[in-house]
């Protein structure tokens, strides 16, 4: 059985380390940094086999180094030569397996060009998605168009319902802010609000979420709903789903 768990980095990243029970052997997606995950093993006593990469940006990949220098792991990512220390290279349509299961590929350009991300079919399916998809929200478009990240989006959207959702960031209680204002009338994104300013004050993630959550509450996924229309046309175009998906998103950059 394997089981994710989040390691804090910097303000607001999650670097998650998957585990299985038999093995001390284990893997981390996106280490911004070194120095918590070097804590993690050394305390629990863990072994580090695989890196997994979905993007390039430096809180996602500055502890590559500094770890594959002292656990000497197989990292792979995206088809992007500025990232170094990649061992494997992989697109959309390829897999590779970690800790005995098979993660497929997806290619989610929009955040970055060379975003992708990781899913794992089974029981629970997991989803490793970096900054493509959020707990009630998507990333920035850095350097994608609104149309690619809607199709990235629209991709993940339709996997299974009971998909984990491992984003790389806690941007829930700002996305889910945000997400009241696009969308005024949805209890089901009010009672998931509600859920995650209790876990925060807790000091717990409010990751993972789930796809069909996402579905529920999450504005970017909901781009043809007439509530989201509705508060979106007051910014800006909404007559197709994909315009009011680019005025959703900017809408959040300066919200």
């Amino acid at each position: 059985m394997m089981s994710v768990t989040p390691i804090p980095a910097f303000t607001d990243n999650y670097i998650w380390l998957l585990r299985q029970d038999t093995t001390p052997q284990v893997a981390i997606v996106d280490p911004g940094d070194a120095a918590p995950v070097i804590d993690t093993l050394e305390r629990e006593g863990l072994e580090l086999g695989h890196i997994l990469i979905t993007h390039h940006h430096p809180d996602h990949t500055g502890g590559i180094a500094e770890l594959v220098e002292r656990y000497s792991p197989r990292v792979i990512g995206p088809a992007n030569p500025d990232i170094d220390g990649l061992d494997e290279h992989l697109g959309d349509g390829d897999a590779c397996r970690v800790l005995g299961r098979r993660f497929d590929v997806l290619s989610v350009p929009g955040h970055t060009l060379d975003h992708i991300a990781f899913f794992a079919s089974g029981t629970p399916p997991l989803l490793f998605c970096g900054d493509t998809l959020f707990a009630g929200g998507c990333g920035r478009l850095f350097e994608g168009s609104a149309e690619q990240m809607f199709d990235s989006l629209a991709r993940l959207a339709a996997l299974p319902e009971d998909t984990l959702v491992f984003a790389g960031h806690e941007y829930t209680l700002a996305n889910l802010r945000f997400a009241q204002a696009a969308e005024p009338e949805n209890p089901l994104r009010d009672a998931f609000l509600r859920e995650c300013q209790q876990a925060r004050s807790l000091d717990r993630p409010t990751l993972p979420s789930n796809i069909g959550r996402e579905r529920q509450i999450n504005p970017f996924l909901r781009a043809a709903e007439p509530g989201v229309q509705r508060a979106v046309a007051q910014q800006g175009d909404t007559g197709t789903p994909l315009e009011t998906f680019a005025t959703l998103r900017g809408w959040k950059d300066r919200f």
